[in-house]
Order: C-alpha cells, then structure tokens, then sequence
C-alpha cells in the first residue's frame, strides 16, 4: 500500500475552512502535554542540586534523574503513537494526562533516586503519547492556512512551562520538602488538561481512513460547522478502508527519505537545546557570571519571546528556508562560545542570549513539522517515532553535558554541540522537503 498523497485541487477552489472555537479547544487541551514537559523539565533541572545534597546524589545519578523523563518519552511515543494509529487518537489523547497526574503527585513521596528515577519515567511516558497524539490530533483539525501557527504555539507553551518553573524555582528556598513539592505540584496543570480533554472527539480524519465516513461527517457537522465537503475531502476515497498501513511503512520507497530526515533534523535540534536547560545553573556558574540569577531571567524572558515572535515566520516562511537558516545562526552562536570560552563572562553571554532566543523560535518548527511528513495511516507512527528517537538524542545530551563541562569546560563542550547543529544544518539543505502546503486530512489517497 503506498502512503504517498496525489495532487489536491488548488486552494482557491474552496473557501478557507474558518477558525473555530473548537479548533482554539482542541489547540489550548493540547497545550497541556508542552507545558507540562517544560515545567517537568525546568523544575528537575533547578532542584538537582537540593536533591544531590539530600539525596547524596553522584554524577550517574544526577544524570539520570536529568534525563529520566526523556527516556520516558521515547517510549510512550514510540509506543502509543503506533496505537493511536491502531485504535485511534482519542482514547490515548485522554487517558496518558491519567498517568502523568498520578505520576506527578507521587513525586512529593519519592525520597530515594529509584523511586523518583521510576516516577518521572512514568511522566515521560505519558507526555511521550501526547507528543506523539496531540499534533496529530491538532494537525488533522486544524485548517490548513493555520495550521503552521497553531502546531508552533505548542512549543511556546513548553517554554511558558520551563520558565515558569524557573521562576518558582528562583526565588523560593530550596530545601529537600520545596523541592519535592515543586516537582509534585506538575500535577495540577495535568489535572487541568484530563478535565478540559473530556468530550473531545476523534479524528475525522483517522474515521475516514478507516471507512468510517458517517461518523467522521457526524463530528465535522456538530464540531467544525462543515455541512458539505472541503476540497480536500472531496478527494478522499469512499470505498471500503484499506488495510492498516505497517509500521516499516516508515522506512518505505518514498516515505524512508522523509522520516530519515525528521529524525536527523528533530534529534540535532533538540540535543543541545535540552542539554543546555536542563543544566542552565551549572553553564551560568562556569561562565563566571556574578549575577546569575539576573542572568537566568534575562535568559528565561528570551525563551519566551523568542517562542512567540518565532511564530511568525514559521508562519509565512517555508518550513525549509526556516529551518536551514535556524540551524546556521545556532550553530555559529555554540560556535563562538567555543571559540571564545576564555572571554569574559560577560562577552559570551551575547553569543548565548541570540543562541536563546533564536533556539526558542526555531523549536516551534518541532511541532509543524513531523504531521506533515506523514500521511494519516501513518502519522501517529511517524510523529511518535520521530519524538522518540529525538528524545533518545535528548537524553544523551542530558546525560552526557554535566560530564563534559565538569571535564571538558564550556569550551569544548559547546564545540561538540555545534558539531550537532552543524550537521543539522547540512541534512536539512541536502534532504529537507517543502511542506507549508501539504495536506495532513484525508486527501491522502492510498
């Protein structure tokens, strides 16, 4: 069975499909699992350090704890995006915010690393499902002219998650009882988005890939206004569903050199971008910087507006130029970190703060991206595999970094993470493909 998608009749054929208030539901519910990863990650990252003391952490174990999540969301999203795929978004949309609430609460709990490291494996699981799930969902929702805005907001909302737990973490003393009630208070946004999730249909588009025309026209008309068929759905095929596409589907003539792609270009973003974060206190204090804690906010406020401003062009540009021009600027930016690793502290924040801001922009491409390398049978596989093979990267950047700069400096460990980035940047001029355009309903014909 081919997965490749024929020709859709041009845009101007059909008005656009509008933005709805449901679209903005199903966009803010899916906000939950970014939020949730960027406060599980910054809240572990900042409490590290009290939990080594209490804990009487060493270096494997500090590593472990850093990266646990990470490990985590390489299986769930490995795993339930090929469920999904099998018995459909909904189901698994719902029910992994249940294991990330109870997880999360657990926390407060666990005092030993073992307990804790199980914990957030368990997190990581379920925010690995919603990663695999939610652009997916979003993606077959979304109307095509937004979809590029939409799916990048997810990441901004990672970033709103990370910094807000910087903040917290600031500015309250962090005894052992602070810091196990912060990383269990990760469970009252969870909680949030399993009630707000409630009521969210499946996807009409996964319906109709399965032969269940009726149904997925039942959910159009009650929750997108759709009376009559869009132009992309008037090319979907009627009749009966054809059989499961197979997960080595993936790696396909045709499909193989777009996932080859999605993979390389997700993990080398992500490598250094989770390395760096995560261990955010420790780069500061190498760097010599008197006022870290100023310089960690004027960080955090970069994050953040470079999440938002980035949605723009992510927007209006093509996803290739995008990403190749990304790539470069941060890869000259841990360049010059290299480079300049004897300067003063205070020269290399500049190379460091346009490293953030501009990092925190180029991620939201990580959203838009990956649904719209695959078509419907195959999206949930393909999304889960790429966030979880990017995350195998993750946590190996996690893992390794405290080593190296305790070993290395911040010389060379910010050299070997522009070697990352450079390789990023040369697999997306060679492979990248155009998919502003690309349609991720049901136009795809089998």
């Amino acid at each position: 069975m081919s997965t490749q998608a024929t020709s859709t009749p041009p845009a101007a054929s059909a008005p656009p499909e509008p933005l709805t208030g449901f679209h903005l539901r199903v966009t803010a519910t899916t906000f939950g699992a970014n939020f949730s990863d960027g406060y599980a990650l910054g809240t572990i990252g900042a409490v590290l350090p009290a939990l080594s003391t209490s804990m009487h952490l060493s270096g494997i174990w500090q590593g472990l704890l850093g990266s646990s999540a990470l490990i985590g969301l390489f299986f769930g999203s490995i795993t339930l995006g090929r469920v999904a795929d099998a018995i459909g978004r909904q189901k698994v949309y719902l029910y992994n915010f249940v294991l990330i609430a109870l997880a999360s609460a657990a926390q407060l709990w666990a005092h030993g690393p073992g307990p804790l490291f199980v914990l957030r494996l368990l997190i990581g699981f379920g925010l690995g499902a919603d990663y695999a799930v939610g652009p997916t969902l979003l993606s077959e929702f979304a109307p095509r002219r937004l979809r590029g805005v939409l799916l990048g907001s997810l990441t901004v909302l990672w970033t709103v998650g990370y910094v807000l737990s910087n903040i917290l973490t600031s500015y309250l003393p962090l005894t052992d009882t602070a810091a196990h009630w912060l990383l269990a208070s990760g469970a009252l946004p969870a909680l949030l988005v399993l009630l707000l999730r409630i009521g969210i249909p499946e996807s009409p588009s996964w319906l109709a890939s399965q032969g269940r025309a009726d149904e997925a026209a039942r959910i159009r008309r009650r929750y997108l206004g759709q009376t009559s068929p869009t132009a992309e759905q008037a090319t979907a095929p009627t009749a009966e569903p054809p059989p499961a596409a197979r997960y080595g589907e993936l790696f396909a003539r045709g499909q193989a050199a777009k996932t080859r792609f999605g993979v390389i270009f997700y993990s080398a973003q992500v490598l250094p971008y989770f390395a760096i974060y995560t261990f955010m206190s420790q780069i500061l204090s190498t760097l010599r910087i008197d006022d870290a804690t100023a310089q960690n906010l004027v960080l955090n406020l970069a994050l953040l507006s470079g999440g938002v401003l980035g949605l723009w062009p992510v927007q209006r540009m093509g996803r290739r130029p995008f990403t190749i021009g990304t790539f470069a600027v941060l890869t000259v930016c841990l360049a010059l970190m290299a480079v300049l690793s004897g300067a003063s502290g205070w020269a290399l924040m500049i190379p460091f703060l346009v490293y953030t801001f501009v990092m925190a922009g180029a991620s939201n491409i990580t959203q838009v991206y990956p649904p719209e390398l695959f078509p419907t049978a195959l999206r949930g596989s393909g999304v889960g595999f790429l966030n979880g093979t990017s995350r195998v990267a993750s946590a190996v950047g996690t893992f390794v970094l405290p080593v190296s700069l305790s070993r290395l400096g911040v010389g060379w460990s910010m050299g070997w993470m522009a070697l990352v980035l450079l390789l990023g940047t040369a697999v997306s001029m060679a492979w990248a493909p155009e998919t502003r355009d690309a349609p991720t309903a049901e136009d795809w014909h089998h």
